[in-house]
């Protein structure tokens, strides 16, 4: 009988603190859910470049992206060379998504055979809900090295007098479903320069735009003002880039007009020896693909 009184309080005691535990995991899971999200803002810009110039987006988490840049020659050397199309440069890049917030990317450049390199970092995130922050803000740095025969080998040529390094501050914000705007406060650093006049320290200050016409389709247009007196020993102007996205899946067309020869942002800034108004215009398009490479966790996360 004792035996019975005893099991009979246990199995009450335990059902009890069961039935606790499981009311306070519930709260608990109530409480979780009262809690708003935080949600980000995506698809600022579609693809890592607005035209020619970097974007404020990295490749999505656990994926690679490959992507292809072509110009042409420029429209003003003639009928001969069939207005720049028997010309071309090409970049082959790839760049890979390590978190929601970094990213890097590796590049071969034919002009001037230019390996670059590069990081990207998004300090702030554009979100709503839990965390509410305006703009994205995103910080970027790359190095480039040129490879091509020294111009005069007789001389002491140094290594480090192929390289120049390009830094970003990258300001982004989507207004809306259809409307993008970035700004971009840029400096490039050249180790070596034609001549005392030049600077090596060059700054610009870049500025794109994104317009969504439909789901798929946008009209994207970018301008890196250059400051002036800064390059003396060859004509040096700002590039203006305009052009047309085409997402089809998990591909990004860009198809684009610039007078920026160059498809790095080192030779963009530095070797734009042309303007719109001479003709000195490029025909040119990207292509990207994104490839899977780490499926990422999905969650939802809260505060």
């Amino acid at each position: 009988m004792k035996n019975l009184l005893y099991s009979t309080i246990f199995i009450f005691l335990a059902l009890f603190t069961g039935t606790a535990n499981a009311q306070e995991d519930m709260m608990n899971l109530l409480n979780k859910q009262d809690k708003p999200a935080i949600d980000y803002t995506t698809a600022t810009f579609k693809t890592t470049k607005v035209v020619v110039g970097e974007s404020s987006e990295n490749p999505p988490t656990g994926n690679m992206l490959f992507l292809i840049t072509h110009h042409f020659g420029a429209l003003n050397t003639g009928y001969e060379n069939l207005f720049g199309l028997k010309q071309a440069t090409i970049r082959l890049g790839l760049e890979y998504g390590v978190t929601d917030w970094l990213g890097f990317g590796v590049g071969l450049n034919t002009l001037q055979n230019t390996w670059d390199g590069f990081l990207k970092i998004k300090a702030l995130r554009q979100s709503k809900g839990a965390r509410r922050m305006p703009l994205t803000l995103t910080i970027f740095g790359s190095t480039a090295i040129y490879t091509t025969k020294w111009s005069d080998p007789s001389r002491k040529n140094y290594f480090t007098s192929r390289i120049s390094y390009a830094s970003q501050l990258i300001i982004a914000r989507k207004f809306g479903e259809r409307f993008s705007f970035q700004l971009a406060p840029t400096y490039v650093h050249v180790n070596l320069v034609a001549t005392p006049d030049d600077h090596n320290n060059i700054f610009a200050l870049g500025a794109g735009g994104r317009f969504k016409i439909t789901q798929r389709v946008s009209i994207n247009a970018e301008y890196y003002y250059l400051f002036p007196n800064q390059i003396k020993s060859t004509p040096a102007y700002s590039s203006f880039s305009a052009g047309i996205d085409i997402e089809t899946g998990g591909h990004v067309f860009q198809i684009f007009l610039t007078n920026a020869m160059g498809e790095n942002l080192e030779t963009i800034i530095t070797q734009t020896t042309g303007t719109w108004f001479n003709g000195n215009i490029f025909l040119g398009f990207n292509i990207s693909r994104i490839f899977t490479i780490v499926k990422p966790k999905q969650f939802r996360k809260t505060e």
